[in-house]
């Protein structure tokens, strides 16, 4: 995406208004891809724009009168707002992170950052999960399905079984390689989840293999079974991703959520609960399990097993699944 005036004039030259500038640079960072993340930074950026016009704020316009010390203003406000309880901790740290991400891409330098968002709001987000996951219950899982297909939401429906059999995000789901995986499914029993992946976790250097079961089995022939003619995953070949996001995902969740379903980082949850009680022969801790107090290295090794599988590079993250280590 081009320039809409000089690199030097108002907001770097990507518009006259705060909040119009930053999505607009951030699109031009990423290439016109990566809806989502795109959104997801540009929401939050929002947020700061809106702060920075306020009362509260320095009343900024334009993002290169925006230097460290207006950084750190705001996140002096988030923690304010924390402190309050207007605001979740990993909120406030996203927000932050955010506007690092856009500043960057409004100047083109890393000059202008708070270096780290959990230092400069002073606390630490909290990542473990204190509700039991939704979608554990596999006859829970089956009536989801039904319905949905019931609805006409196929690929939808091979989503759910894909994310609750092996564990995979929404993304990983959508974009999974099936014919691939399906091979390896049935030459070496077991599936390198490649496609889709965070944080560049993709390819040779990050392999990420899951023994194979039935009910993965059953998962990927579905999916294949549902997926667009002309095309390895569930994407057809006249789609984009955000249209798959937009046309077929978004109209599911009242299905979902009228089957007691959040959404379907839930049924993540809920594999790796299955895991834990298969690797350890005791029930998650989040569903009562007592294996920490019982064997304190086996629970750390069926947290770093399903660390991997989740496609996690720290055990610490595990928590926010299966619960905490008490």
């Amino acid at each position: 995406m081009a320039l809409l005036g000089r690199r030097d004039g108002r907001n770097f030259g990507y518009g006259r208004q705060l909040s119009y500038a930053g999505p607009q640079a951030l699109k031009a960072m990423f290439g016109g891809g990566h809806y989502g993340t795109v959104k997801a930074h540009s929401d939050r950026w929002q947020a700061f724009a809106k702060w920075c016009r306020s009362e509260q704020g320095p009343g900024i316009n334009d993002a290169r009168q925006i230097d460290r010390k207006v950084l750190a203003a705001y996140a002096a406000y988030l923690r304010e707002l924390v402190g309050r309880g207007d605001l979740a901790v990993s909120t406030a740290q996203n927000r932050l992170s955010s506007v690092n991400r856009t500043m960057a891409a409004l100047r083109g330098d890393q000059c202008v950052k708070l270096p780290s968002p959990s230092k400069a709001l002073g606390m630490q987000r909290t990542r473990v999960r204190h509700s039991v996951p939704q979608g554990q219950d596999r006859e829970q899982v089956k009536q989801i399905v039904d319905a949905l297909c019931r609805h006409h939401q196929l690929r939808t429906a091979a989503i759910v079984l894909l994310a609750r059999a092996t564990g995979m995000r929404l993304r990983e789901a959508i974009l999974a390689d099936l014919p691939r995986l399906s091979r390896e499914a049935n030459e070496l029993g077991t599936i390198n989840i490649q496609e889709g992946t965070k944080g560049g976790r993709a390819g040779a250097s990050a392999p990420r293999w899951i023994a194979v079961d039935d009910v993965i089995r059953v998962a990927l022939g579905y999916a294949e079974q549902v997926s667009p003619e002309g095309s390895r995953n569930l994407i057809a070949p006249h789609e984009s991703y955000l249209q798959v996001l937009q046309d077929i995902i978004r109209p599911a969740r009242d299905i979902l959520h009228g089957h007691n379903l959040k959404g379907f980082h839930e049924l993540r949850a809920a594999y790796a609960c299955e895991r834990y009680e298969q690797i350890t022969q005791h029930r998650a801790p989040i569903n009562g399990g007592q294996c920490c107090q019982v064997d304190r290295n086996l629970d750390r090794e069926a947290r770093r097993q399903i660390s991997y599988e989740l496609g996690h590079g720290r055990i610490d993250v595990v928590a926010a699944y299966i619960g905490g280590r008490t």
